[in-house]
């Protein structure tokens, strides 16, 4: 068995690691990305050559292993303090348990004595060319089993194709399966185009829309199925929207438009166009006739609106209120402002603490935006968290009191008090 060693590091050390680390992961803007087939072959591969039942490609971030891909497993994410890829990161070292029940770190979890028997692990580092340690390659098995240095190697190998795709991922544009823009791509352009407006002093509005209920899609009718309701509700928004605004994926069900030349009001009669072309499209396939709905949130340039992570924070918010709302609607950030304030943000991936019940309960999340009124958390659950809370940022000496704006099941706007 291989063993993984823990070097000391003074706290302060940690923390600055781990901040460098979330930087690196930050830099990337992969988290919540769509499925990837290069990163699926990989997953794939892992369990050929290995003879396994599980294998993963995983980002981590402060609060939550992301799956990347996976294969033999059904979640999408799990929380880092329940995951043994944790002891990777901890330790910047492969990590191999060949009896989980014989170790004392892992004989109680709820993978190992639950449904998911997991009994074997072995997890090696995803790496950037600078030596950050943003995720794990990994190779899960339901009985013991050996796994020696040359197996390590070959994982390792493995790992180094993922972080080559990783690179070459970069310098996407176009999303593969729905041919909408990439996230990254789609911000470029988005930057662009609010430059010009600024600069000449002429409207814009931003969108952003979830597909409602998607995970049900897939749960209940496969990812394939899953896919051609993503192809479907892409292509009724190209076909709906003008030639020169910009249609972005920005995550696995999660899209966007810039539109140019539009104000708020104008951006409002958009999102119910095309939240009514959604809802009245029937997708057929070998999974049957389908349909779905999506929920929508818009913003508008204006003097605090003036970048693009503020203006998709704000649709974002919107966007939630509408799927608190009952879904398959479309809500304005402008009807929701008021009471809730929501400056420039900047986009940041920091590691922080949700603080209530007089600092006796403390929630692990993720800081994903910011600026000085309000940010945007990811967390593994909102449930049980308060509309007021404290959030700490850790290492920084920030803390503040928050009140709720808006919120899905893992994210919450909230404003500064």
């Amino acid at each position: 068995m291989v063993v993984a060693r823990v070097f000391g590091k003074s706290s302060s050390e940690a923390i600055q690691r781990e901040n460098d680390r979330l930087a690196a992961l930050q830099q990337l803007d992969l988290l919540d990305t769509p499925r990837d087939e290069g990163f699926e072959r990989i997953v794939r591969l892992i369990k050929e050559i290995f003879s396994i039942d599980i294998g993963i490609v995983s980002l981590i971030d402060a609060h939550r292993q992301w799956y990347k891909a996976c294969s033999g497993l059904s979640a999408d994410e799990v929380s880092r303090e329940d995951t043994f890829c944790r002891y990777v990161v901890d330790c910047e070292m492969p990590v191999v348990v060949q009896d989980a029940i014989k170790d004392p770190r892992f004989s109680q979890h709820p993978s190992v004595t639950g449904e998911d028997h997991i009994r074997f692990y072995a997890g090696v580092p995803l790496r950037t060319k600078a030596g950050h340690l943003i995720g794990t390659v990994c190779a899960i098995d339901r009985r013991p089993r050996s796994f020696g240095n040359r197996d390590i190697g070959i994982l390792e190998e493995l790992a180094g194709a993922a972080m080559d795709r990783i690179e070459l991922m970069q310098s996407a544009a176009i999303d593969s399966l729905t041919e909408a823009m990439t996230r990254r791509a789609f911000k470029q352009e988005a930057e662009q185009l609010i430059s010009l407006a600024l600069r000449h002093k002429h409207d814009l509005s931003c969108i952003v829309f979830d597909i409602d209920h998607f995970k049900k899609v897939n749960d209940t009718h496969g990812h394939a199925a899953g896919d051609e309701v993503l192809k479907a509700v892409a292509s009724t928004c190209k076909t709906t929207l003008r030639a020169g605004d910009l249609f972005g994926r920005l995550g696995g069900e999660e899209f966007a438009v810039i539109l140019p030349h539009v104000d708020r009001e104008g951006a409002a009669a958009v999102a119910e166009k095309l939240r009514a072309a959604i809802a009245s499209q029937i997708i057929r396939g070998d999974h049957g006739d389908l349909t779905v709905t999506a929920s929508f949130g818009t913003s508008a340039l204006s003097i605090v609106s003036k970048e693009i992570e503020t203006l998709l924070a704000q649709a974002d918010a919107a966007m939630y209120q509408a799927k608190h709302g009952g879904r398959n609607r479309c809500v304005s950030w402008s009807s929701i402002h008021a009471d809730h304030a929501i400056g420039a943000r900047r986009r940041v991936l920091k590691a922080g603490s949700i603080l209530f019940n007089d600092r006796r309960s403390t929630i692990d999340c993720t800081v994903k935006t910011i600026g000085s009124e309000s940010a945007g958390i990811s967390v593994s659950n909102t449930s049980g968290i308060p509309s007021e809370f404290i959030l700490a940022i850790k290492g920084e000496g920030f803390e503040t009191n928050c009140r709720v704006i808006a919120q899905d099941r893992q994210h919450l706007e909230v404003a500064f008090r």
